[in-house]
């Protein structure tokens, strides 16, 4: 069993990357719809943190956007 860690986005890139001695490299693009699915199945937890320092419109549209991919990859996934 690992224990918990906190870690963004660029951390578990860079993690896997130096893990497998950078013969696994991953995207933003496949990195987040994993993250959402293994978040679903209860392999993992999440959280959006936001600090007060400008940010909250740029949030916003992140946050949008990956409301809008991660539907699109679930109703192609519900294809496959």
């Amino acid at each position: 069993m690992f224990a918990p860690l906190a870690l963004h986005r660029y951390a578990v890139m860079a993690a896997v990357e130096e893990i497998s001695d950078s013969l696994l490299r991953l995207k933003e693009g496949s990195l987040h719809p994993a993250l959402h699915r293994m978040e679903e199945a209860g392999w993992i937890r999440a959280a959006w943190k936001t600090k007060d320092n400008g940010r909250r419109k740029q949030f916003a549209s992140e946050e949008a956007r990956w409301v809008a991919v991660s539907g699109a990859m679930q109703r192609v996934l519900k294809l496959v």
